[in-house]
This record gives C-alpha cells, sequence and structure tokens, in this order.
C-alpha cells in the first residue's frame, strides 16, 4: 500500500490537480518568505479538544492527501480529544526538479550528503510550524499537548523545528525523513537540556529509493549522540518511498502514548 508518495527527482503526484491552478501565481517570483496558498485541512476534535496534532505533507503533495490517510485508519476516532492540523506548503521552483514550480517546504538540490541545502528556505519553514503551535498555544492547548510530524520532506521541517523551537512539545512524528542542517546541532538546540526528554518517533522504509535509508540512520545516530532518550528509530523491511499499515499502526500507539486524553502518559 502506497500513501502520501512525494519524491524527490521524479515527481510522482497525487495531488497536482488540486495545486495547479496557483501555479501560474507563484511562478512570477521567487519566495523569499512562507506565504500559503490555502487554509490547513482541519480534523476537529469531537470530544473537548485539549490537543493537537499538526502534521506536514512531502514535497509536491498536498495537506488534504494525508488528511485522507488519517481518516481512512480511523486516526481521529482513536483520539477523540485531538485536532488534526495539515497544512499546505506554498508553492516554489525545485532545483532539483528542473525548477518546476510545486509545493514544498524549502528548496532542494540533490540527493547525496555533500548537497546544498535551502538554509533559509528550512529556517523560514520552521518559523511556519513555531506559528501554528503558537496559534494552538493562543486556544488554550498547552505546548506539551502538541504533537507535530510530517512526510518526507515535511518531516525534516518537523524535526527541525522540534530542535529550535523555544517550546516543549508533546512528541515529534518523522515518517521517511532527516535531520536537515544537521552540522548546526548539537549547537542550534533551543533548550536542549529540557528537550532530551522529548518522545520522536522516527520511521523509515529499507527500501527507500528516495530518501535512502542511510539518511535516517544518519539522522539516528545524530539523535543518540545528543543524548535524546525518548528517540526510537524504526526500520520497516521491503517499504520505499511510502507508508504501510505496520507504520501506521506504530503512529497511533505513538500518539495514544503521548497525547492520551487525561494528559498522563502511561
Amino acid at each position: 500500500m502506497t500513501l502520501g508518495l512525494a519524491c524527490f527527482g521524479t515527481i510522482i503526484y497525487r495531488s497536482m490537480s488540486r495545486i495547479s491552478s496557483s501555479i501560474s501565481q507563484s511562478d512570477k517570483k521567487s519566495m523569499t518568505s512562507i506565504k500559503m496558498n490555502k487554509p490547513s485541512a482541519i480534523i476537529p476534535a469531537t470530544d473537548k479538544h485539549t490537543a493537537s496534532l499538526i502534521f506536514l505533507h512531502g514535497l509536491g503533495d498536498v495537506g488534504e492527501s494525508w488528511l485522507e490517510v488519517f481518516d481512512m485508519y480511523n486516526i481521529p476516532q482513536t483520539v477523540r480529544h485531538v485536532k488534526f492540523i495539515f497544512p499546505t506548503a506554498p508553492i516554489r521552483r525545485i532545483t532539483l526538479n528542473n525548477g518546476m514550480p510545486m509545493t514544498g517546504w524549502f528548496d532542494a538540490f540533490g540527493l547525496n550528503r555533500s548537497s546544498k541545502e535551502d538554509q533559509n528556505g528550512i529556517l523560514e519553514a520552521s518559523t511556519y510550524v513555531n506559528s501554528l503551535v503558537e496559534e494552538e498555544i493562543r486556544n488554550g492547548i498547552s505546548s506539551e499537548r502538541i504533537m507535530i510530524g510530517g512526510f518526507s520532506q515535511g518531516g525534516a521541517a518537523a524535526l527541525h523545528t522540534a530542535l529550535t523551537t523555544p517550546h516543549l512539545l508533546a512528541g515529534v512524528l518523522a515518517l521517511s525523513t532527516w535531520l536537515p542542517l544537521s552540522s548546526a546541532f548539537p549547537d542550534a538546540l533551543v533548550a536542549g537540556d529540557k528537550k532530551l526528554n522529548l518522545p520522536i518517533l522516527q520511521c523509515h522504509g529499507n527500501r527507500d529509493p528516495v530518501v535512502e535509508i542511510q539518511w535516517g540512520r544518519m539522522t539516528e545516530g545524530l539523535f543518540k549522540t545528543m543524548g535524546f532518550k525518548e528517540y526510537v528509530f524504526k526500520e520497516y523491511r521491503g517499504m520505499v518511498h511510502s507508508s504501510s499499515d505496520e507504520e501506521i499502526h506504530d503512529v497511533v500507539d505513538f500518539i495514544q502514548k503521548y497525547l492520551p486524553k487525561s494528559g498522563n502518559k502511561d
């Protein structure tokens, strides 16, 4: 089963028809800051809202795709007190894809460790995700009841945000992804001494041809070197740049454990 597929290099679009009408507008000039083209897709809490989860899609996708995945697996029904937020990235030209405009949290230049990184774009994406966290805080949800996550490029933005935000979060879901600007850490950690107990679930397929498993393992090594005590890395045999029933089961368990209805972790 392939879910939320969004690749570097050759892009396979699940959602191109949804974003094509916006391309001509964002094609006029390069973006210098995050400016959203559409509001987030949201699944509201069906019980009293006491927790929130913000999940970012991968390159070339839209927020609705992951809303559909979470809905298909009935995840909101297992945690009725949680509000789910699925933002859609702005449309920008992606260098790796010959400058083709598509949704992306930041630019991509290559597929190896020596490739240039879009530092400004990554920092802008982190600032935007942090603003979503702060919006939930203003709505009465404690930061420690807010989880962030994402798939592929969205997961990269979520990991970077978690390490650089001043807020202490409930946890991070990082699917088929890596830690961007990794050489900046641990120096770039904000409130690092308080984040060593931050729960992080990183999941990766061992047959991923896009974000290869070595990127996930490299990120695992970085988090262990930094001393994160609640970091877990899981590999899935035969899984490519996608998701699977087994992975989603682990995601649900993680959400239930770290965003329990009572506010107390088991």
